[in-house]
């Protein structure tokens, strides 16, 4: 892509009211676009980060044997009235009116969705286990939107949903989707603490968060460094010694990038979602569901990999693998700049060729805000020596390396 034709305008100021680091960098870096409180515009940039996310995701869920499907958003007053939750469920949902006087509430979550969708298709023990899973757009009437993509009133959520037979069967997957989301953390860069949960209104004896530790975190979390207990202070209250070892607990600030539920029979119950078992007698489906939201994902990345010029996004989630600036006017370097872009694209290296008519104060800038891996620089100083200047953005040091040995992989 050539950035005099990319759809982005970096701004040399940050946001007003903008108070975390993921908030300042993905607008000034014009990944996002604000709408309004809460309501926020994929860019190119950040749509091309956001997949890349999406498809971490994606790999995994599908590793663990789900199926992918979509939900409707409109979701009618009289499933959320089966489960008690069209005016309890918290925050409120949006509710709307068709022209017939008929009322939604738009999707904040998905449990009656699911579950009235399996009980029209789920007879037998044999049907089970089952997972499902969607990525698709949320809803939530926040009373306060802050803090960018942390807290917002519409959002891309990645919700699996597993049914079984059993809760030995739904604890024993519960465990495996713990482990497929640490790896999710670790593939976008990020250490996630497991720890204890209130379960809010979504439901289930057992609830367990994956908080990213950091300043800007809403979150509070106590966390033993001794045996590895973590809980959220909502869960536990101000504990002060770790109830697992009686170590002391650290309380720190975190963000809250994932959460999953063991449900038990709260909505099969509800909504008379049985299977019948080999003796034949029937049993209400045991559930659980696991959700990650891709937009508080990306800010969270961005909270713990940033420096002081801007974003250092991972090659495995970057909007583009390298970013190849020419500097001057010169035909020479336009042309060599030209052939090294159509190089990389041939390999099918995702790059991001700086063309435009700026000078190389602001294209250096606007490089180290956007944060993609690698920087490579045609200039007049490096074409004399045949080369290309390679630096990647989280190292100070760069080094010139031949143009016909240039490698971005």
């Amino acid at each position: 892509m050539r950035q005099s034709r990319l759809f982005s305008k970096t701004k040399k100021e940050f946001p007003k009211n903008a108070e975390t680091v993921s908030h300042k960098y993905l607008v000034r870096g014009d990944f996002i676009d604000q709408l309004s409180a809460g309501i926020y515009s994929f860019l190119p940039l950040g749509f091309r980060v956001y997949k890349k996310i999406e498809n971490i995701i994606r790999e995994e869920m599908n590793n663990l044997g789900g199926q992918e499907l979509f939900l409707p958003t409109l979701i009618p007053k009289k499933l959320w009235e089966e489960t008690g939750r069209w005016k309890t469920i918290d925050p409120p949902l949006f509710e709307v009116k068709d022209r017939h006087k008929k009322e939604y509430g738009l999707g904040s979550t998905h449990e009656e969705v699911i579950t009235d969708l399996i009980r029209k298709r789920i007879s037998s023990y044999q049907d089970l286990p089952l997972a499902l899973y969607q990525i698709q757009n949320k809803f939530r009437n926040e009373m306060r939107a802050t803090g960018g993509l942390l807290r917002v009133r519409e959002f891309l959520m990645k919700d699996l949903y597993s049914f079984h037979s059993s809760e030995k069967d739904l604890m024993e997957f519960y465990e495996k989707v713990k482990s497929a989301y640490l790896k999710i953390f670790k593939r976008c860069g990020l250490k996630a603490i497991v720890v204890e949960a209130d379960s809010g209104t979504i439901g289930g004896k057992i609830s367990h968060e994956f908080m990213v530790l950091a300043e800007t975190g809403e979150d509070k979390v106590l966390i033993c460094f001794s045996c590895g207990f973590g809980a959220n202070i909502e869960k536990v209250g101000e504990l002060k010694e770790c109830p697992k070892c009686q170590s002391p607990l650290e309380k720190k600030n975190a963000i809250e990038s994932g959460h999953i539920f063991n449900l038990g029979i709260k909505y099969s119950r509800d909504m008379k979602a049985n299977f019948r078992d080999k003796d034949g007698k029937e049993k209400p489906i045991v559930m659980g569901c696991y959700g990650i939201g891709l937009g508080r994902l990306m800010a969270a990345i961005v909270e713990a990999h940033h420096d002081e010029k801007g974003i250092i996004w991972l090659k495995s989630i970057a909007p583009y693998s390298a970013h190849l600036l020419d500097l001057g006017n010169d035909k020479k370097i336009k042309t060599e700049a030209q052939e090294i872009y159509k190089n990389l694209e041939e390999k099918e290296v995702e790059v991001l060729y700086d063309d435009r008519d700026k000078s190389p104060g602001e294209k250096f800038a606007d490089a180290d805000l956007i944060g993609i891996p690698i920087r490579l620089v045609v200039s007049e100083k490096t074409l004399k020596k045949g080369c290309v200047e390679v630096k990647k953005r989280d190292e100070e040091k760069a080094e010139l390396v031949k143009i016909n040995k240039l490698n971005v992989q």
